[in-house]
């Protein structure tokens, strides 16, 4: 089955690339009856929000914008009715801000139930597409620093509380309905569970760090509506608790200011290392959750 996976993997990498290839040519084709002066143009609305279900998206709004973030999760829905399909068992939240003081740049902080964490994350356009197609990709770096503020209980010294994310964000936009990106990730956390081995020796259950990549998709349906879909595929192999990937898909609505995604999915978390490293949702055995974002957006 791993074997499987990771073929996945590599099939969904590769036909992101072949996608960008091939509408590339047709882009170009297109573009050579347009005026001059339209080519150096950046596409616009690659992806309708930062966020596409549990990962950012390669988009970074214009200088001057002020965006809140609602992001919930609902418990699994392997028990049926039992918590009418995880509407009643424990959920998981998180409320964010962000701002762009520059061109090409988005900051914010957040706070998540699930750990009590505290994150502090950064966004920053790198490459914008163009309608001339001289430049066939967007490419955005995110990365973010995050605080496990749970009693000190939980940790033998401060610094393992930290734990950080960095991710290389490729997107292209297709056509006017279809969008994609590919993005590989890079995980730390100061801290990992460990046990005792035969000869009484510490060992960690897991590695301080974690690779992983993940391919997202939307396509319109109309000129506000969308279906979207992704797919998270972990890589580093951990001695114990690998963490399991993630399929998710649903819709998508947005207006100038909005943006709300409902969608089912197979990670709980929502601060993007906690997903990467310690998902235990297997969708293989029907552990999804139902979860939507919420985005609101003001311009200064």
């Amino acid at each position: 089955m791993k074997k499987f996976i990771n073929n996945i993997s590599i099939i969904l990498t590769g036909l992101f690339f072949c996608l960008a290839i091939m509408a590339g040519k047709a882009s170009a084709q297109d573009e050579a009856t347009k005026p001059e002066e339209a080519k150096a143009k950046p596409v616009k609305n690659t992806f309708g929000s930062v966020w596409l279900m549990d990962n950012q998206t390669v988009m970074v709004p214009v200088k001057g914008t002020l965006e809140l973030d609602i992001q919930h999760r609902f418990g699994s829905i392997e028990n049926g009715t039992e918590d009418m399909f995880g509407l009643f068992a424990p959920s998981n939240i998180r409320f964010g801000l962000n701002y762009a003081p520059i061109k090409n740049l988005y900051v914010g902080a957040g706070l998540t139930k699930e750990r009590k964490q505290v994150d502090l994350n950064v966004k920053y356009s790198l490459l914008q597409q163009t309608t001339d197609n001289k430049v066939p990709v967007s490419v955005a770096y995110f990365g973010n620093a995050v605080i496990d503020t749970r009693n000190k209980s939980n940790f033998r010294y401060g610094v393992h509380r930290l734990s950080y994310f960095n991710q290389l964000i490729v997107a292209r936009k297709v056509t006017e309905k279809f969008s994609i990106q590919a993005a590989p990730s890079f995980s730390w956390f100061n801290n990992v569970e460990g046990y005792l081995d035969k000869n009484g020796d510490i060992q960690s259950k897991m590695k301080n760090g974690h690779l992983a990549v993940s391919v997202l998709g939307r396509y319109k349906i109309t000129g506000q509506s969308s279906i979207i879909a992704g797919y998270d595929q972990p890589l580093t192999q951990h001695a114990m608790n690998n963490p399991h990937p993630n399929i998710c898909f649903g819709f998508e609505t947005v207006t100038s200011s909005h943006a709300f995604q409902v969608f089912f999915g197979n990670y709980y978390g929502i601060v993007p290392q906690s997903n990467n490293m310690y998902n235990a949702l297997d969708y293989k055995d029907g552990q999804f959750v139902i979860g939507f974002n919420i985005t609101r957006l003001w311009n200064f």
